[in-house]
């Protein structure tokens, strides 16, 4: 079994907080990762994975259960793909901006939207990671899942995932349990064969971060370029001599609101619709189906709001602090709450709910944490 002596969590996020846990396993390859993890299962200890750690937020007390790294990584191309287009099936611990690297370098699209995102492969499908217009629920075929109930490795299609806005069944929300307890092993994407040709770039929402028309070809390469910049402008891409980047990304979720709650709002708030839920199908039995089946109304769609208008518009600017505190929002951001050296995690949780309480107070909505919140409360 691969267990290793405990290091600092803060060493392993991207927050950098987080004291070493009571027992850590360091599973490099899918055995490894499968019997740590039914170890620890047997054992009953509590636990979590930990791939990037670009999406946890850890607190100051140690841990006391099993932390286990995911540090399996892989790409390889499978059968099975529509005409056009390719599949690969990629290991949990995969980097995944190197795997964005690799799709676009072999003109492979689908992901390009996605570069500079920090973390492992394995993480995406959980938050159905997404930026400006692509999501991971357009590209997911499957998923190997490890279930804790059985112990068992089975390939998942990935409408079992119930993907939604940074959300699946696997995501571990603030304040709830996921509602199926189990870790992915690998994951199989289908992207697009494009090829290194300019092509005009499909979704209004990418074009408008690229400043491009509809009309406008751009290359896959140039797509990533581009993303990569706008994505540092905010501090969003890993740099070590950055402060603004010692983050968890965007600490609040964009909102999802109600079309009347947002129209409570004001106007300048930036919004954009959302597509509703499709109608569940109706069954009826043949027996009592009268041939009349009443339409089923219209669901309204929702509305996403901008939460970093929100906080700025709340009377936080970018780089603002509490007195005293080493925590701090992102001078280039207000959406990341940023260590600014040395903060310890409750100084990082006093910030996000001096925040959250101003939001609330100010526009009468509650933001949500989007990183996974360990051994910290708001």
């Amino acid at each position: 079994m691969p267990e290793v002596s405990p290091v600092p969590l803060s060493r392993l996020t991207t927050l950098r907080t987080g004291a070493p846990p009571a027992r850590m396993y360091d599973a490099h390859t899918t055995t490894e990762l499968v019997d740590a993890l039914r170890s620890t299962w047997d054992d009953g200890d509590e636990w979590f994975v930990l791939g990037g750690g670009s999406n946890l937020f850890v607190g100051d007390e140690s841990f006391d259960g099993v932390v286990v790294r995911i540090l399996t990584r892989g790409v390889e191309r499978v059968d099975g793909a529509r005409d056009g287009c390719v599949r690969l099936r990629v290991q949990a611990g995969q980097n995944w901006d190197e795997l964005v690297a690799y799709a676009v370098d072999h003109g492979w699209s689908g992901i390009e939207a996605l570069s500079g995102i920090p973390g492992t492969a394995g993480a995406a499908p959980v938050q159905n990671v997404g930026a400006y217009g692509q999501e991971i629920v357009q590209t997911l075929v499957e998923v190997e899942l490890l279930d804790e109930d059985t112990g068992e490795v089975s390939v998942v299609p990935a409408d079992e995932l119930e993907l939604g806005f940074r959300t699946s069944v696997l995501k571990h929300h603030y304040g709830s349990f996921p509602r199926r307890r189990a870790v992915i092993v690998s994951l199989t994407l289908e992207l697009d064969e494009q090829g290194d040709a300019a092509r005009p770039v499909p979704g209004q929402q990418l074009r408008t971060a690229l400043g491009l028309g509809a009309d406008d070809a751009v290359t896959l390469a140039q797509v990533r370029g581009s993303i990569l910049a706008i994505r540092a402008r905010k501090g969003m891409v890993l740099d070590a001599g950055d402060p603004d980047t010692a983050s968890a990304g965007s600490f609040f979720q964009n909102a999802v609101v109600s079309a009347s709650f947002a129209r409570t709002l004001p106007d300048e708030c930036p919004r954009w619709p959302v597509a509703p839920d499709p109608v569940p199908t109706r069954i009826i039995p043949l027996e009592s189906y009268a041939g009349l089946s009443p339409a089923a109304p219209a669901p309204e769609p929702g509305v996403k709001v901008s939460s970093a208008w929100l906080i700025e518009h709340a009377g936080f600017g970018k780089g603002f602090r509490l007195p005293r505190s080493r925590a701090g929002l992102s001078t280039k951001h207000a959406l990341a709450l940023t260590n600014r050296g040395g903060a310890s995690a409750g100084e990082l949780a006093e910030l996000a709910r001096f925040i959250r309480n101003r939001v609330q107070s100010e526009f009468g909505l509650v933001l949500q944490p989007e990183p996974v919140l360990v051994n910290v409360d708001l």
